[in-house]
């Protein structure tokens, strides 16, 4: 089979990232199964959109999935989960400060993923700002991380701090995927 890129620093990228990606996702269906449906079904549903992307990058690196589509479905798949999960049913947090930059960093996350990626010179975008998608979501689960850490630790926190790195594990994959499309 063929692939797309033909360094090795970018195949590691997105092996990686698919490989990370996959064991996170993994994880989540176990904590589905293992908390029941009734209290863990946002959970699944935002594991439907991240199998999704992860399927998408796969089908991307080995050139069955052309760079229009993957851009376009793999921007709107992450924004769903942004407005999902930070947005729409944000958790709540244990500081009202921290609540605020968390959501105003989801909105923002959102606004620069709609703006870089949904028109139609997205190649034409600089590796910062290109980069600035993934910082931004590394930010917000730094938060979410520190606001876990806030709260006793029970059960449930080993699985929140899986979940919560799931999406820059993907989004770290799309923009190396980005970075690499827009330098040819």
């Amino acid at each position: 089979m063929r692939t797309r890129f033909k360094k090795n620093a970018k195949v590691a990228d997105i092996v990686i990232t698919a490989v990370g990606g996959t064991l996170s996702v993994g994880v989540m269906l176990y904590a589905v199964f293992h908390f029941g449906l009734a209290e863990s079904w946002p959970e699944l549903v935002l594991n439907l959109f991240y199998i999704a992307c992860l399927a998408m990058i796969w089908m991307y690196f080995f050139n069955r999935l052309d760079s229009l589509r993957f851009n376009y479905w793999c921007s709107v798949l992450v924004g769903i989960t942004v407005l999902l999960r930070d947005i729409l049913f944000a958790p709540p947090l244990a500081s009202y400060a921290l609540h605020l930059v968390c959501f105003t960093l989801s909105v923002l996350l959102l606004c620069t993923l709609t703006y870089f990626y949904a028109r139609k010179d997205w190649k034409s975008y600089s590796k910062s700002n290109l980069w600035l998608i993934f910082i931004i979501d590394v930010a917000i689960a730094s938060l979410y991380n520190i606001a876990i850490y806030m709260v006793p630790v029970d059960e449930y926190t080993n699985y929140l701090l899986t979940e919560i790195w799931i999406r820059p594990t993907i989004t770290y994959g799309l923009v190396a995927c980005f970075v690499t499309e827009s330098e040819q």
